[in-house]
């Protein structure tokens, strides 16, 4: 045995086969990565095992002076250590897997607010970051600050996403970069911008984006730099959507819902109030009661919904259904008649199809056409025109998909801001590795039952 592993060993240490291994290594790497300005990388490997030009020129001075002096040799170790872990770490976090938490009820009772997720980039494949310098371990802006960019766009690269494990599917809980978080009102990010300058338009008119741009600093971000958004992926490329009475319906078929989706109940007591250890044994998070006097409002699931109604001092309990005409509904037209409850028929784009244009649909794929496929879209004298062009047909470059959160009425999702284009999604959610629960106090915080607990 002794013998095998110094023969091993003895291999290893020749020059020339650890430059044979770490090249076939890095041909690997550039063949899935797909970036052949990569090539370069095989001279540095070149240099290090066999003709160490960079090591006669500076790292042998550097090993002379740690050797020395030990404050130059510890000073320098930790500053080794930190770009070493700080490079690994970053590769990881942009090719592999990355942490997330959850902050918002939007995907109870699948997911909830203190789920700590592990979520996979390689199930999808990785997307090569657009702003590729950028400060480590931040998204979009800079520790300590609000309005601080994060990442620099002196170089941007396109959408390119490497070969994954597996492919995006329906069911799917994905994470993905907000599609409408490419404008951002920096006085107040956590509103959208799009949603304030409807707002401003309908309250100024033509002088609205003026007043707008008065009150607030306006910024643009790259999609790598979007806030990131996790929701179910309920409709794929090619899909007719439509929603009615609240009931989802993919390609004229009931979607198959998850056991945690919930919607909001209205609940009339006799007078007597429900208690509140009987709504924390039924899970329901102190934020989401709502309550006037006899009176709640608050998500349950079907199954919450009729531990409810055997409630002695319950008289009455129903279903929230929205009605009418609601025009913060994507396509946020006049011209359609829809709200989050009865919503569609729509289809979905999908790379390669075609879709008619006319006046009347324009209004659900104009964000598709101008913003996320980098089109000029100009209507004149009732003609469409792209790129200056009279067009009465479109030809879509990506596919697109349809989310929404599993608390359908406390989910801003696509029936608001509409398609998830491909070059958005960041990967798919495969567990949860930690649950604390923000009502209580530690140790009873953690959610015991969740932890390690793979998501459906």
């Amino acid at each position: 045995m002794k013998t095998f592993f110094s023969k091993i060993s003895q291999t290893w240490s020749n020059k020339w086969v650890k430059l044979s291994v770490f090249s076939i290594l890095y041909l690997l790497f550039v063949i899935w990565v797909g970036n052949w300005w990569l090539v370069i990388g095989f001279a540095v490997i070149y240099d290090i095992y066999i003709y160490k030009l960079m090591y006669r020129l500076f790292w042998k001075k550097h090993i002379q002076i740690k050797e020395k002096s030990k404050s130059y040799k510890k000073g320098t170790e930790w500053v080794e250590a930190i770009l070493f872990a700080t490079i690994v770490a970053t590769l990881i976090r942009a090719l592999f897997f990355e942490l997330y938490v959850i902050p918002t009820s939007s995907m109870e009772k699948s997911l909830l607010v203190g789920d700590y997720l592990f979520v996979s980039k390689v199930t999808y494949g990785p997307k090569v970051p657009n702003t590729p310098i950028a400060f480590p371990f931040v998204h979009h802006t800079m520790p300590f600050s609000q309005t601080t960019k994060s990442f620099c766009e002196a170089i941007k690269w396109p959408y390119n996403r490497l070969k994954g494990f597996g492919s995006i599917e329906s069911g799917d809980a994905v994470v993905f970069n907000f599609p409408a978080g490419d404008t951002v009102l920096l006085e107040n990010q956590s509103i959208t911008y799009y949603n304030v300058a409807r707002t401003f338009v309908e309250e100024y008119g033509d002088k609205g984006y003026e007043m707008l741009n008065k009150q607030y600093t306006v910024i643009s971000r790259p999609v790598d730099k979007r806030e990131n958004f996790i929701k179910r992926l309920v409709a794929m490329p090619g899909d007719s959507l439509q929603i009615i009475e609240s009931k989802l319906l993919i390609n004229g078929v009931p979607f198959n819902e998850r056991v945690g989706v919930q919607y909001d109940y209205t609940i009339i007591t006799n007078g007597t109030p429900i208690s509140k250890a009987a709504f924390e044994r039924l899970g329901v998070a102190n934020d989401d009661i709502v309550s006037n006097r006899n009176v709640y409002r608050l998500p349950l699931t079907n199954e919450m919904a009729e531990k409810i109604r055997s409630f002695s001092n319950v008289v009455a309990i129903e279903k929230y259904e929205q009605s009418g005409t609601n025009t913060s509904v994507f396509p946020n037209s006049d011209k359609f008649h829809w709200n989050e409850d009865n919503f569609g028929p729509l289809w979905i784009p999908k790379k390669g199809a075609t879709a008619q244009l006319t006046l009347e649909n324009l209004p659900l794929f104009t964000r598709v056409i101008e913003i996320y496929e980098n089109n000029k879209l100009e209507v004149k004298g009732g003609v469409i025109y792209i790129n200056d062009q009279p067009a009465t047909e479109y030809t879509f470059k990506m596919d697109y998909y349809f989310m929404m959160g599993d608390n359908r009425h406390n989910s801003a999702d696509s029936r608001f801001w509409g398609f998830v284009p491909e070059d958005h999604i960041v990967g798919k959610a495969s567990f949860v590795w930690l649950s604390l629960d923000k009502d209580k106090s530690f140790p009873s915080n953690i959610r015991w039952n969740r932890v390690l607990t793979s998501i459906n």
